[in-house]
């Protein structure tokens, strides 16, 4: 097989419209837009959401809430996850990524208190509740906040 012989596959494509080439074409005169109004018209048409005049539904909804663009948000993972991790391992963002237990960083991992730990681990995060530091605390490790 040679470049110019290459094409697409038999009916995956369909030859292009041409408008305005003749009454015989089928597409000629009003090119398949009819007689006169909105839609024959030159960039015509309605704009999306457009319900006649009548007040548009996303104006009609109320607004509720607000996104703070100064707000951080954090990646939660309870004590519990921590147990995958080998006894006296440091856990950091890099190997919680690499063991699949979170998938993205947004804008730092915070740990929070749900379940048991059992291993004692060097944790460094964002942020720590206060009983998930407790918890790795009492096992002899260090939570540390970076």
């Amino acid at each position: 097989m040679k470049l110019h012989e290459l094409c697409p596959a038999e009916g995956s494509t369909t030859a292009q419209k041409r408008l305005g080439r003749g009454v015989g074409s089928g597409l000629g005169k009003t090119s398949g837009k009819g007689h006169k109004g909105a839609k024959a018209r030159s960039g015509g048409g309605k704009r999306p959401g457009f319900e006649g005049g009548q007040m548009p539904l996303y104006r009609r909804v109320p607004k509720k809430g607000f996104t703070n663009i100064f707000g951080n948000e954090y990646v939660a993972i309870n004590v519990e996850r921590l147990n995958d991790f080998e006894d006296g391992a440091v856990v950091d963002t890099k190997a919680l990524l690499d063991a699949g237990i979170i998938k993205k960083v947004q804008d730092g991992v915070k740990i929070m208190g749900d379940g048991e730990l059992t291993k004692k681990l060097t944790v460094k995060a964002a942020k720590f509740t206060a009983s998930a530091k407790e918890k790795i605390e009492a096992l002899g490790g260090k939570a540390e906040v970076i």
